[in-house]
C-alpha cells in the first residue's frame, strides 16, 4: 500500500509526495491541474513547474540518501497537456534561449537535471508543448485514450523545448519528420507500436500504473538507479565510443568507491542465497 499526502497546492499545478510500500521510498507527483483547458501551461504554470522541478533536481542532486526514488508527471481530467494557452504564452524568446536566466524559466533545463527517474502518465491528448513536456520524461505510459500530436507546423510556431530532436532519436526520423511535418494525430497503439510509449495501461488509471513502476524501481539501489539513469543519459547524447568510454569512466569511479567499501558485494551475495531479502538503499 502506498500513502499519498498532499504537500503543496499552487492551484494550476498540484504537488504531492507518496510514501511507497516499503515506508521508505517516496515517488514525487506532479499535475498540471487545468483540466477545463485541457491543461494548458500558461506563464504561471511553467513558473510554477519550474519552482518544483528545481526543487527535485536539488534533492535528487545532492543527496543520494534522500527517499525519492521516482517523479511523475501527469494532468489533471481528460487530458495530460494540450500545449501552450495562447492567451496567456510564456514569453518565447525567453523560452528559446540559451542565456542563463531564462534557461531558469524552463522546466525543461530543471526536468533534465533531475537524477531520478521521471514517468509520464501521459492521458488523453498530449499536444506540441505538452508533447515536449512528456519527452523531457524518462518513461511515458499511455491510456487507450492517449494522443499525440505536433501542431507546430500548423500554426507556424518553432519548438524550443527540444521536440524536434528528441523524437526523431526515439522513434526514428522519419517517423518524426511525418508527426512534426504533417500535425498528423497519433494514437496510442501507433504511439507504442513506434516506441514512443513504453506501454498502454488498460485495466488501471496511468498513475496507478506510474506508482506501481516507482514501486518497481524503489526495490532496487537508488544509488546506483540515479548512477544508471545518469549514464544512460550522458551516453545517448554522444556516439556509441565516446557513450561506451563514458560507461566505463563512470562505473570505474563507482567501483572505486563501492570495493573499498566492501558491503557492497556482500549484499549482493545476500540477495542471490535469499531472492526475497530487500536489496541495500545505497
Amino acid at each position: 500500500m502506498t500513502a499519498m499526502n498532499a504537500l503543496k497546492d499552487y492551484e494550476v499545478v498540484l504537488y504531492e509526495r507518496v510514501t511507497l510500500s516499503d515506508g521508505e521510498s517516496v515517488a514525487a507527483i506532479v499535475t498540471l491541474n487545468r483540466p477545463e483547458s485541457l491543461n494548458c501551461f500558461n506563464e504561471e504554470v511553467t513558473s510554477l513547474l519550474c519552482k518544483i522541478f528545481s526543487e527535485l533536481a536539488k534533492e535528487s542532486k545532492l543527496d543520494e540518501s534522500s527517499p525519492l526514488v521516482c517523479v511523475i508527471l501527469t494532468g489533471k481530467g481528460k487530458a495530460f497537456c494540450a500545449g501552450a494557452d495562447l492567451s496567456n504564452l510564456p514569453n518565447p524568446i525567453t523560452q528559446s534561449t540559451d542565456l542563463f536566466y531564462a534557461m531558469k524559466r524552463n522546466p525543461i533545463y530543471y526536468m533534465d537535471q533531475i537524477m531520478v527517474p521521471i514517468i509520464g502518465a501521459v492521458h488523453g491528448y498530449c499536444i506540441t508543448g505538452g508533447f515536449e513536456l512528456a519527452l523531457a520524461c524518462d518513461i511515458l505510459i499511455g491510456s487507450s485514450s492517449t494522443k499525440f500530436k505536433d501542431t507546430h507546423c500548423k500554426f507556424n510556431l518553432a519548438p524550443c523545448w527540444g521536440l524536434s530532436q528528441k523524437l526523431q532519436r526515439l522513434i526514428g526520423a522519419g517517423r518524426a519528420k511525418w508527426i512534426s511535418l504533417s500535425a498528423v494525430t497519433i494514437p496510442a497503439e501507433k504511439a507504442l507500436h513506434w516506441g514512443l510509449l513504453t506501454e498502454i495501461v488498460r485495466d488501471k488509471s496511468v498513475l496507478e500504473r506510474s506508482i506501481e513502476m516507482a514501486e518497481t524501481i524503489a526495490k532496487n539501489s537508488t544509488t546506483m538507479v540515479r548512477r544508471y539513469k545518469r549514464v544512460i543519459v550522458e551516453g545517448g547524447k554522444m556516439d556509441l565510443h565516446h557513450g561506451l568510454q563514458r560507461e566505463r569512466e563512470l562505473g570505474l569511479a563507482h567501483y572505486i568507491e563501492v570495493v573499498q567499501d566492501g558491503s557492497t558485494f556482500e549484499a549482493a551475495k545476500g540477495f542471490i542465497k535469499d531472492d526475497n531479502k530487500a536489496r541495500s538503499r545505497l
